[in-house]
């Protein structure tokens, strides 16, 4: 059922799975986690053993110092006990920074009830021996994950990460619009929808600004605006020559303010309640703004981190990359694009563009979408097994 207005959404619903704790899963995934880049290698070779297993790779964990140390342990952790996340094998070399020890044990303060196995590299023996150890420790949690039931909850449960990327001329059109629609409709619903990409909000905060509940929001809005180009032109640089991307340039987008502007309609039109930093537990409901990068997959692993067990990503100029743990839907902002990507993209909201449809029409499609994604409905970035991730680096490597 496509809710038509406020009181109808109330009653809307997925198929999900309901964790020991009262968290919500949409997912039931064995994830394999790296504690450092040693270990990646050990990591995909468990994963690629075992029909049901994800993993993700990183280039951290090691040689990291303070608040970068931690962003990195954070994250990491965060995957793991995120509640698309069934249960967990965690890989170390043995001798890093952020040792696996650590992450297991994080993971299983967090989450008491999931199983969670710790492989380190050196322990076992080698790489042969601890993809074997790890590999039969996936297979259990696999068989044991089969075992769950999906069951209906509310889709006010729900955390949606939005994304524009590869973004053109028609994204503040269509696309973004049509998402911005879904937004409404999974806020006036009791869900949470976050909105990021700090750098491509610039030149349109006063905007975002004007819906926020409070003055300590609004403030927030500004703050976060000026930390980041502080941050920049400490570097001597200026963020307007990556900004918008040589693709946004040749996709018809003359400036970062043109880009922002159509940037923050995936946002739709409810008041902003929070502003908070990257990668942050979203314990929020309504619209949520989370401090990110631009870039388009530290921004969604922030938001997984988070807590999204979703993420919508409209694009103009077309984009293939997906999250581990959460279903990233694609939504092309024209017809031709969503013809020549129709491997990668799951929607087209290029109606819009042709008169065919409205925005409000495109954007409950994109709504029905997301409830069927969230009952099981694999997106294409699943089919295709993308496992796009990194974490955003907040110091250098020592």
């Amino acid at each position: 059922m496509i809710p038509s207005n406020k009181g109808e959404v109330k009653t809307m619903h997925f198929q999900g799975y309901r964790r020991p704790d009262g968290s919500v899963g949409i997912r039931n995934h064995v994830l394999v986690i790296p504690s450092v880049v040693c270990a990646n290698r050990v990591a995909r070779g468990i994963a690629q053993q075992v029909a049901g297993a994800v993993w993700v790779e990183h280039q951290h964990g090691c040689a990291q110092l303070g608040a970068d140390a931690d962003l990195t342990a954070r994250i990491l952790t965060a995957h793991g006990a995120h509640p698309n996340v069934f249960g967990v094998v965690v890989v170390g070399l043995g001798c890093e920074t952020i040792r696996a020890q650590d992450v297991a044990a994080a993971i299983r303060r967090q989450c008491p009830y999931k199983p969670v196995h710790l492989v380190v590299i050196q322990d076992e023996g080698g790489s042969v021996k601890a993809t074997a150890a790890g590999a039969s420790a996936a297979r259990a949690m696999v068989g044991a994950a089969s075992l769950l039931v999906r069951e209906p909850i509310d889709a006010g449960e729900l955390i949606l990460g939005t994304e524009c990327g590869g973004s053109d001329a028609c994204s503040g059109i269509s696309g973004n619009p049509a998402l911005g629609v879904a937004s409404d409709l999974l806020i006036d619903a009791g869900g949470a929808v976050i909105l990021a990409e700090t750098t491509e909000i610039i030149g349109a905060e006063h905007l975002v600004a004007a819906r926020a509940v409070n003055d300590q929001v609004a403030r927030r809005c500004y703050e976060v605006i000026e930390r980041c180009e502080s941050l920049a032109t400490g570097m001597g640089v200026d963020m307007r020559g990556g900004q918008p991307t040589p693709g946004n340039i040749e996709g018809g987008l003359s400036s970062i303010e043109e880009k922002s502007l159509g940037c923050i309609y995936k946002a739709g039109s409810r008041p902003l309640r929070d502003v908070i930093e990257y990668a942050a537990p979203i314990t929020g409901k309504g619209l949520i703004w989370m401090d990110t990068p631009g870039q388009d997959i530290e921004q969604i692993t922030g938001m997984v981190a988070g807590g999204c067990h979703l993420v919508v990503f409209t694009t103009g100029r077309g984009t293939c990359c997906g999250s581990p743990i959460a279903p990233t839907i694609k939504v092309s902002t024209t017809t031709p694009l969503f013809h020549k990507m129709n491997d990668n993209i799951d929607l087209d909201a290029g109606a819009i563009i042709t008169g065919d449809e409205t925005v409000d029409q495109v954007g409950k499609r994109i709504f029905a979408e997301m409830l069927a994604v969230a009952s099981g409905k694999l997106a294409k970035a699943e089919i295709l097994g993308f496992n796009d991730f990194a974490i955003n680096r907040v110091g250098p490597t020592m």
